[in-house]
């Protein structure tokens, strides 16, 4: 667990309200971390910096903005509970606005509760990390974040199921020509289905796809984001003629969609 982490390395460092810059590239990812716990910052800025990151530092929602508003991040670490303010609003805000809706976020929160979890989803969270935990494995679930916002090597190759497009080489869903608001996680497990249509593949057989992390057997992140897929994609997201639960076995790309007498 996190107190396992080596506690010397915070000692030292200064408050956590700078920008880890002594090891900056131009090159390297950069996070923007938004958190009060300052001992948990300056551990996690130091163990994040050695490992190739550029990592800034909020201890409040105004500070966040504010650094959103002035840097170019690739990747958010929001926690829940801030002192001025909410995560889960936060994440709610960002998704709402053209300019960070894309960004990949990973939400922190010393509450474990599943409905946390679901919660943070919901509102647009790519994954849900609680506390306290490894620092190597937050380190791990933000490789695997950026992993699937790095431009794929496709082509301009697009998988059209009628009125849906799904573009690889930009990243980008329509759905009568009208681009569809989806985090980057969410795209990747639309693309998922949608590769092998016809095919019911169970959640295991997902997140395995995903190359992601493995989840807790009670974690329900798969279906909370298959209901925000279908919250965009779907003409009446109650009556899904695209993404198609199978119960007891998964989930199933509909080869035909947008006629009668789908597969």
């Amino acid at each position: 667990m996190l107190q396992s982490f080596d506690e010397s390395a915070a000692r030292g460092l200064a408050d956590p309200a700078r920008s880890v810059a002594a090891s900056q590239r131009p090159m390297n990812p950069r996070l923007l971390l938004i958190d009060d716990d300052a001992r948990l910052t300056a551990m996690l800025g130091d163990y994040l910096s050695s490992a190739g990151f550029d990592v800034s530092f909020a201890g409040s929602l105004a500070q966040g903005r504010s650094e959103l508003e002035a840097g170019q991040f690739e990747l958010l670490v929001l926690d829940l509970m801030l002192p001025d303010g909410d995560g889960l609003e936060f994440c709610r805000q960002l998704r709402g606005d053209k300019r960070w809706r894309r960004l990949p976020v990973l939400m922190l929160s010393a509450r474990g509760e599943p409905m946390d979890r679901i919660l943070g989803l919901e509102l647009g969270a790519d994954d849900y990390l609680p506390k306290p935990f490894e620092p190597r494995e937050l380190q791990a679930r933000v490789k695997a974040l950026l992993r699937r916002t790095e431009p794929q090597a496709m082509g301009d190759e697009v998988l059209r199921f009628g009125r849906l497009e799904i573009d690889l080489a930009a990243r980008q869903v329509r759905l009568d020509g009208n681009a569809c608001d989806l985090t980057s996680h969410q795209f990747d497990l639309l693309v998922v289905l949608a590769q092998s249509p016809g095919r019911v593949l169970s959640r295991d057989q997902i997140m395995d796809a995903l190359k992601g992390h493995p989840l807790e057997a009670f974690d329900r992140s798969i279906d909370v984001h298959i209901s925000r897929i279908r919250s965009v994609i779907e003409d009446d997201p109650k009556n899904p003629r695209r993404v198609l639960t199978v119960r007891g076995a998964g989930y199933v790309f509909a080869r035909k969609q947008d006629a009668e007498g789908l597969e």
